[in-house]
């Protein structure tokens, strides 16, 4: 996969349409105020299946697909991501092009015969059916590229010149909620926060294509799913996130917000261990401890790829599949950011598998 089909004036132009207002639209009188976003609050009780669907009445919302791939001779990190994203715009305009909701999605493997990721993007907004988001169950697309729910399985399918997902996802284990009951801080400020849950261990099949040939794959993924208002305090600079599927059963995620200075703003976590109980780490309980760095020589922008990660009593050394895994997604979310496959040991053995994601060393993201 890479950035394809459109230059990046290209799809700069059809973004800009996107958010556009119809010239039909700007007539007579001045356009009334846009309706409020919806807040995120402590004591809303997550629902199953329903909040598994889209809430458009919310900012920004994301479901989020990451694992691993068993190929024939070598494993692949893959990565999907929708995002639904609603502007701040006149909502009252009965025009059936008015961007009322925009939908992005990325997609990545991550190879390390190719020693750099092999992505793509796309973004659309919600008119005319060609892009959507619904609501009660987990169905988000564009064109022909889709996150389902099938039954109690989610499948994706992502087409691209260069290499097409299609992956069945079964989840083996209960949702996983984050923070207080599914409610996830993301700093001091009460706004500042999330809903948030997590699918770990999904077991995964189905069939990548690259290069004219198709093959069967199978492996093991991390499904998040977040909506929020606003999710980042402004004296944040980026975050560190990571999620792993640890080899006897349990599931991490930890995550730190980092402020202007470089330095720890707030922080958090979960652990579930096989048996089914749940841990959640306060802010002083999570510490990234960075053991190397790699600069990209695209961006100039250095990711520290390696660290020690403490949870806690549980200390665990994350090691990248490979160092260049660096997205650059400027044409569709206007940031680049690393994102790729890790590997999680513990006292010099395998722990587990997941992904860790890296944002703001190039700048601060814009939600």
């Amino acid at each position: 996969m890479r950035t394809r089909l459109l230059t990046r004036r290209q799809m700069l132009s059809r973004l800009a349409g996107l958010i556009a207002m119809p010239a039909a639209a700007s007539a007579a009188s001045p356009p009334p105020a846009s309706a409020p976003f919806a807040p995120v609050v402590p004591g809303y009780r997550l629902r199953f299946p329903h909040d598994e669907g889209s809430h458009p009445d919310f900012r920004l919302e994301w479901w989020y697909i990451t694992g691993w791939l068993n190929e024939a001779t070598r494993p692949l990190g893959f990565q999907v991501t929708f995002f639904r994203a609603r502007p701040e715009l006149n909502h009252d305009n009965p025009s059936r092009f008015t961007p009322r909701q925009i939908i992005i999605a990325h997609a990545a493997l991550s190879d390390p015969a190719l020693g750099r990721l092999s992505h793509a993007q796309r973004a659309a907004r919600t008119a005319l059916g060609l892009a959507g988001a619904e609501e009660g169950r987990t169905r988000v697309w564009i064109d022909d590229w889709t996150l389902a729910q099938e039954g109690a399985a989610y499948r994706c399918r992502v087409t691209d010149r260069d290499a097409s997902l299609d992956l069945v996802f079964q989840p083996t284990q209960a949702p996983l909620l984050q923070g207080e009951a599914g409610f996830s801080r993301k700093g001091p400020r009460p706004e500042s926060a999330s809903y948030y849950y997590s699918l770990p261990h999904l077991k995964v099949g189905g069939t990548v294509a690259r290069e004219g040939k198709e093959r069967p794959a199978t492996g093991i993924a991390w499904l998040d799913h977040e909506w929020s208002s606003q999710y980042m305090d402004d004296r944040a600079a980026g975050w560190d996130w990571l999620g792993l599927n640890l080899d006897d059963g349990s599931a991490l995620m930890a995550f730190r917000m980092r402020g202007n200075d470089g330095g720890r703003f707030w922080a958090g976590g979960a652990w579930r261990d096989p048996g089914g109980r749940v841990r959640i780490y306060n802010p002083e309980e999570i510490a990234f401890l960075p053991s190397r760095q790699w600069r990209s020589p695209r961006t100039g922008a250095a990711y520290p790829v390696a660290c020690r990660l403490r949870a806690a009593d549980l200390e665990l050394e994350i090691e990248p599949l490979f160092d260049d895994q660096e997205h650059d997604t400027r044409v569709s979310t206007g940031t680049i950011y690393w994102e790729g496959a890790v590997r999680a040991s513990r006292s010099g053995r395998r722990a587990g598998l997941g992904y860790l994601e890296l944002t703001g060393y190039w700048r601060r993201p814009q939600l």
